[in-house]
């Protein structure tokens, strides 16, 4: 199966570490798994201007790194979100991703989608969660998961190791 993780975070932390571990697993499991930095990369917001339902063909009228997401977003068997949790939501380089995705609406293969959620407090995830389930029902894709690592939980082996058995559980 071909995975795509979309890690949302800007820096290379808690939530790279589980994305690491995911891929890790999923690989063991002999997955091939492409990980797309976009909290690192330059993705402006949709603008809302149609042109990728138009003239566009499903391609975006803006040209920045949504270039670069877009050919394993198509490729994709799943798809995997990942972000730090910002004011109670995803991180907004990870929104911009996902609501760049419309130039092609629904993915041409992908039937599951996960999430890997990372914060320091406990009891943040709500507004995220429900951002992710709304759009993977959107999208036809079955909730294979949700991961959250909170305070100390964050880095540790337990909650990496249990990534990981996921991930080989594909």
């Amino acid at each position: 199966m071909k995975i795509a993780v979309l890690n949302g975070s800007p820096r290379n932390g808690n939530t790279s570490a589980m994305v690491q571990a995911f891929a890790e697993g999923a690989a063991e499991a002999g997955h091939e798994v492409e990980i797309l930095h976009v909290g690192k990369m330059k993705i402006a917001g949709c603008l809302s201007c149609g042109y990728c339902h138009g003239k566009g063909a499903g391609t975006c009228a803006q040209k920045d790194d949504m270039d670069k997401v877009m050919p394993a977003y198509k490729e994709a068997d799943m798809i995997v979100y990942a972000s730090p949790i910002y004011y109670f939501g995803l991180s907004a380089q990870l929104c911009a991703a996902m609501q760049r995705l419309y130039a092609i609406g629904k993915p041409y293969k992908a039937r599951k989608a996960a999430l890997l959620l990372s914060s320091a407090s406990q009891g943040v995830y709500t507004g995220a969660i429900a951002t992710y389930r709304d759009n993977a029902a959107y999208l036809g894709l079955e909730d294979a998961g949700v991961f959250t690592a909170a305070g100390d939980e964050n880095g540790s082996e337990a909650k990496l190791a249990e990534i990981r058995a996921f991930a080989r559980s594909l």
